[in-house]
């Protein structure tokens, strides 16, 4: 089946990454690509394929972690009639199928040693058995895996064959978590939010209001770009008033009515929509208590924690000859997160 590859991002470490893929697409060897849940490892194998010379050949695709260690050796190599109960008829394996091809192997560390043994000589060699049967075939393969795991450690382990290791490793393709990805989360929920909205029927796209882009791009993103994909999507469909999205809930199990819920509350994942109110000037920060300038402020809690957040920032850009990377280091946010923060109380360009 026919699929379409579509890998977004424009920062630096995500673009790197991606090159390299690309110059190894065109040499026939085997490539590993390595990356957090979520990061994209299939697209960046599909990429392979496509650029390689082999692209108008099969690509099979087998999730390792996906079977029983008790079939993964069938399903990779195929078996014979009555090889074991249950083989009423001969089947080919992946390899033949990917013959020609590529053979895109996930979750590689999952395999048994015993797999490994034999994948090793199909590497190697270029040749395969069946189970149940004597007789050795030729393939024609290129293999590229994928783990999330750091394949030395198992090694150390003796989880995992340092020969096999070595020859699937002919190039390592590690791909960046969302969080170290400055900007695309912006560029990701743009493309899913409008997409989304397409596929919802509606005339406009209207985007993210402040409050929900400042909680998308602060949000750690365990599950990166698959996690991000659906918190948008379901962002979208649930928004049903005019103007920019400012709602987004992060976790979609939050509910005072989930199992066990009263003996372990998890953190409130629903971000409130108005952002607060601007103000034009940078106020005068007393050195010695932050939270002074605060108590003179408007008596409600939100405005006092705006007030105050607007404060530390005025600060922290005195301190540091207003660098907003030097700013953004010291207090513990990436790049990205500053601005945000900085345009949200009008200070983006203090200091200029």
């Amino acid at each position: 089946m026919e699929r379409t590859t579509q890998v977004i991002g424009e920062s630096s470490t995500f673009m790197g990454a991606l090159e390299r893929a690309s110059r190894a697409a065109a040499l026939d060897r085997p490539v590993l690509v390595i990356g957090e849940r979520g990061t994209g490892k299939e697209l960046v194998a599909e990429r392979l394929h496509r650029l390689s010379p082999r692209w108008d050949q099969p690509l099979v695709i087998m999730n390792c972690a996906a079977l029983p260690e008790s079939l993964i050796e069938a399903e990779l190599f195929g078996h014979e009639a009555g090889a074991f109960t249950g083989a009423t008829k001969a089947r080919v394996g992946r390899f033949e199928e990917a013959d020609g091809g590529t053979l895109f192997l996930d979750e590689l560390g999952t395999l048994s040693m015993a797999a490994q043994d034999r994948l090793l000589r199909a590497v190697e060699y270029g040749e395969i058995t069946r189970i149940g049967s004597s007789r050795p075939r030729r393939v024609d393969v290129r293999i590229v895996a994928a783990t999330n795991e750091h394949l030395p450690d198992k090694v150390d382990r003796h989880e995992f064959r340092a020969d096999l290791l070595d020859r699937l490793s002919f190039e390592v393709v590690t791909l960046p978590p969302l969080r170290a990805r400055s900007g695309d989360v912006v560029v990701l929920a743009e493309h899913f939010g409008r997409r989304m909205a397409s596929e919802l029927g509606r005339d406009r796209w209207e985007g993210f209001g402040p409050a929900a882009m400042d909680a998308l791009v602060a949000y750690r993103w365990p599950g990166n770009v698959r996690e991000l994909r659906n918190v948008v999507e379901r962002a979208v469909y649930r928004w049903e008033q005019a103007g920019p999205i400012d709602e987004i809930e992060i976790d979609p199990f939050q509910s005072p009515h989930r199992p066990g819920a009263g003996q372990a509350p998890r953190p409130q994942a629903i971000v409130p929509a108005a952002p607060p109110a601007r103000q034009p000037d940078v106020p005068a920060i007393d050195e010695d208590d932050p939270v002074v300038a605060c108590e003179e402020g408007p008596s409600d809690f939100k405005s006092r924690v705006s007030r105050f957040e607007r404060d530390l920032l005025a600060k922290a850009l005195s301190e540091h000859r207003f660098n907003q990377r030097a700013t953004a280091e010291a207090l513990g946010l990436s790049y990205d997160q500053l601005r945000h923060a900085l345009k949200r109380h009008d200070l983006l360009n203090a200091g200029g």
